[in-house]
């Protein structure tokens, strides 16, 4: 499957999409924030600490992802710093709050063009753009130097779900897999944990925007995702009622065939220790009652991680080294 953004770039449109992406920034639109900060001027910046360049924390193939995005020789893995989201108990912290080090690297257009052609001859099946949300313009100003180079693979749009329709829009036939996060379903929990009230509202929006321009995720016969939306979900401590709404949303209003990955890896990071509510894990009783939730809501294609796969690759890598 040919990825979307070629056509476009072919036909002509993706330098459209570009500049509208770019007039977000002053004043800057481009997330639900709507700090109005204008990122084009040196030393402006707004919630997410990021102005005219992208940052850059790491890049490499990535093995701990979804199956169908990490295949034989992983995701190709972008690292955005900084975050449109901020939550407080990320287990990024470091890369999404940077508290006490390095923010990255600065990378320019042509930079970042060559991170993801490098990714592609390291034999990577996609390119994961994590956390993009607030640097959508610098990632599609990079896409035309990738394409003269030979980028093909499908772009994995891996955000926290807190995405503006209209930067949605932009990627339309750009982004051939959505990878959100549905965090929140209480919006008093949304504003206690990052800041953001409304972001089970925008949420929703946004996972019916993805779906309308990608569909159900499509897997080829090599168990490798092409095309389509993939939701995660991160169950919470105590939180169990939000994670049956949030399914039950995805079965109703987005589809009974969504792939969705119910994710049990929650522990305190950041700064989630000083709120008593989230300084625990999730117990192993938790996760079974949410995976009972999404069948009981209709949802069938739940993500199963590949552990022994995963070991093994991992030691082989360490052998290699």
């Amino acid at each position: 499957m040919k990825a979307s953004y070629l056509t476009l770039y072919e036909q002509g449109g993706l330098q459209k999409r570009i500049s509208h992406a770019w007039e977000l920034l002053a004043p800057c639109r481009l997330c639900p924030r709507h700090c109005g900060v204008n990122r084009l001027h040196t030393g402006k910046l707004g919630i997410c600490r990021t102005g005219k360049r992208a940052m850059v924390a790491s890049f490499g193939p990535h093995f701990g992802e979804e199956s169908p995005l990490v295949g034989t020789y992983g995701s190709g893995s972008i690292f955005f710093s900084h975050c449109n989201l901020l939550c407080l108990f990320c287990q990024n912290y470091e890369i999404s709050h940077c508290p006490e080090q390095e923010e990255g690297v600065a990378a320019s257009p042509e930079q970042l063009a060559e991170i993801m052609v490098d990714l592609q001859e390291q034999g990577c099946h996609n390119i994961n753009l994590i956390t993009p949300s607030h640097v959508l313009p610098q990632i599609l100003e990079a896409l035309p130097f990738a394409i003269e180079k030979g980028l093909h693979l499908p772009l994995v749009y891996n955000s926290s779900g807190y995405d503006s329709v209209e930067s949605l829009q932009i990627l339309e036939n750009i982004v051939d897999i959505y990878m959100p996060d549905f965090k929140f379903w209480d919006p008093e929990h949304a504003k206690q944990y990052a800041h953001a009230h409304d972001y089970p509202e925008i949420a929703r929006l946004a996972l019916k925007e993805m779906h309308k321009q990608v569909g159900d995720l499509v897997i080829d016969q090599n168990g490798l995702a092409m095309r389509g939306i993939l939701i995660r979900h991160l169950i919470m401590p105590g939180c169990l009622d939000e994670t049956e709404e949030i399914l039950k949303f995805i079965a109703r209003e987005i589809s009974l065939d969504s792939y969705v990955n119910i994710m049990d890896q929650y522990h305190s990071c950041g700064k989630a220790h000083e709120v008593e509510a989230l300084n625990r894990p999730v117990s192993s009783e938790e996760y079974q009652k949410a995976i009972q939730m999404a069948q009981q809501a209709g949802l069938k294609r739940l993500d199963q991680k590949d552990f022994s796969f995963l070991l093994k690759k991992l030691i082989s890598m360490r052998e290699t080294d």
